[in-house]
């Protein structure tokens, strides 16, 4: 099974969010990102307006939809519709099944099928139906859940921090460091 390391940036920690990014690296280094132009202007909280709208880094509402595949990343912007579509011709691009492997998964799960509910995709028939979290995986190591991702996995840039891209590989990081920790 080959594992996928995702992260979702979002309005708000509440029930109804909506998706703003998406990141999602491979175990071998593929990368997927994604922005929607359809989220839900009026549910971004002031955090989410001060720590996560600057770093989107693809367009605005005034730009076409688009996708384009450069080496090994492929990145897409547009409405959720467009990003579905974009993200399950890149999850098919995988020989095999796929586990999802998030940081604190409550949310960026939901999300992630959340984006498929109107498509009509069988995204299980590529990924598994169990995603796993490295949360668990640190407490597992004995490592406070809640420790800096950053300084876990040795990365000095927070410059960054909370675009859903660079937050999928540094979960990649912290997982690659957590499995090869002796306990």
């Amino acid at each position: 099974m080959i594992r996928l390391f995702m992260d979702t940036e979002f309005t708000g920690l509440r029930q109804d969010t909506t998706l703003v990014s998406i990141g999602i690296v491979s175990e071998y280094g593929d990368k997927f990102y994604a922005e929607v132009n359809d989220y839900n202007e009026g549910q971004v909280d002031p955090w989410v307006r001060e720590n996560v709208l600057g770093k989107l880094i693809l367009g605005d509402e005034d730009t076409a939809p688009w996708s384009r595949t450069m080496g090994s990343t492929t990145m897409a912007y547009g409405d959720s519709e467009f990003i579905a579509h974009n993200l399950f011709k890149w999850l098919r691009s995988f020989r095999g099944q796929l586990r999802v492997w998030s940081d604190c998964l409550a949310y960026d799960w939901v999300l992630f099928l959340q984006l498929f509910k109107d498509y009509n995709l069988d995204v299980h028939s590529k990924v598994s139906y169990i995603p796993l979290d490295i949360c668990t995986l640190f407490e597992m190591k004995g490592i406070d859940p809640d420790i800096s991702r950053e300084q876990f996995a040795g990365t000095d840039s927070v410059e960054y921090k909370h675009n859903a891209l660079n937050d999928a590989v540094i979960i990649k990081k912290c997982y690659d460091k957590l499995v090869n920790l002796q306990n």
